[in-house]
């Protein structure tokens, strides 16, 4: 089984490290699915985050030519203009040729922005970061999920709130993909039982979008 993870500059350093440290202690408790977990990019190599973090794509795109489980991560605003308007299509052909096959298409944060950009969320319910829900709804075909949830699941297709969500949304896969034992077992094993030490609300979102202001 490949979950592949297609990175970009300035892309969201917890959208990626979050699934790749739930999807690795599933690797371990269920041996039997062979799991392979893929960072690719349009060139292999480093690939510097939003967080000035650098992450290592060890094959390009055309050297994953199967995915089972696609996870697309959010990142800068400006990267994702560069990526949803780039003439050559790269990052969203890519999206587009490899969902075709996928068990699983997902996204976390604004990576739905991407999916959205691809066709890919077309006729399914789904969710973004709460800041971009604006930018979200500005594709009609797809349907937005009320409030703020940490993730939706839609037939095929799971997307997830802004970057923390995504280890609930990981989390929820890996009993998509095994049961939800092993989801037990992959949550005690990461001690993921969140207790936050600060309270607060998700702002009400405006009619703003992120990504009109990005370049």
């Amino acid at each position: 089984m490949i979950i592949g993870i297609p990175i970009y500059e300035k892309v969201d350093l917890l959208d990626v490290a979050a699934a790749v440290e739930i999807f690795d202690s599933m690797r371990s408790k269920a041996p039997q699915l062979g799991v392979e977990i893929v960072l690719t990019a349009e060139k292999a190599g480093e690939v510097m985050t939003r967080s000035k973090v650098a992450l290592t794509a060890p094959k390009c795109f055309d050297e994953v030519p199967t995915i089972d489980v696609l996870w697309t991560p959010g990142g800068d605003p400006s990267a994702l203009n560069a990526l949803m308007h780039d003439p050559k299509r790269t990052y969203l052909d890519f999206l587009i040729t490899r969902s075709a096959n996928a068990r699983l298409v997902t996204s976390v944060c604004e990576g739905a922005m991407l999916l959205a950009a691809a066709g890919l969320l077309d006729g399914y319910l789904a969710t973004t970061h709460w800041a971009f829900i604006p930018c979200l709804k500005r594709f009609p075909a797809v349907k937005v999920a009320e409030g703020y949830p940490r993730f939706v699941v839609d037939r095929n297709r799971v997307t997830g709130g802004g970057i923390s969500s995504g280890l609930d949304e990981a989390l929820k896969i890996v009993e998509l993909l095994t049961c939800y034992e092993v989801a037990q077992e992959v949550q005690q094993f990461t001690q993921y039982y969140p207790c936050p030490p600060v309270a607060s609300v998700i702002p009400d979102p405006t009619s703003y979008c992120p990504l009109d202001d990005a370049g």
